[in-house]
């Protein structure tokens, strides 16, 4: 079952991302690190952390291994956008949107095998008031 992390709302325009995004696409989590870590673009710290999120989230809340993860999908969807005037010429002002993404990554890998209880202690026999009296 594959495990997700997403980010939403991020400042940066989903194409650009989606630039960024497609470097790392069905590589291993350790290589998409990397090649991030080399990416001179700003979108490509955005997309690191998300990764790591779910590199996180798929080692301490699903018990994966994380030398054996996986990006098995990273989507890149348009967020809100914010509505904005800029000054132009003769008193003019011209609309223009300052757009935000969504991105969403799943790994998936191999689970760990999950560790045995610890046996219980042998317990004493607890010893009554009426025993103790005779």
């Amino acid at each position: 079952m594959p495990v997700q992390a997403i980010a939403k709302g991020v400042k940066i325009s989903p194409r650009k991302v989606q630039v960024v995004a497609g470097l790392v696409r069905g590589r291993s989590v350790n290589d998409a690190l990397v090649i991030l870590e080399h990416t001179p673009r700003a979108s490509a710290l955005a997309v690191t952390k998300v990764i790591k999120s779910a590199r996180a989230n798929a080692e301490h809340n699903h018990n994966y291994k994380p030398d054996s993860l996986v990006i098995t999908e990273i989507s890149v969807t348009p967020g809100p956008r914010l509505k904005r005037y800029r000054p132009a010429a003769r008193g003019r002002a011209l609309a223009f949107q300052k757009k935000s993404a969504h991105i969403r990554v799943l790994v998936d890998g191999e689970k760990r095998q999950p560790k045995k209880p610890a046996k219980p202690a042998a317990t004493k026999a607890k010893v009554t008031d009426k025993e103790e009296v005779k």
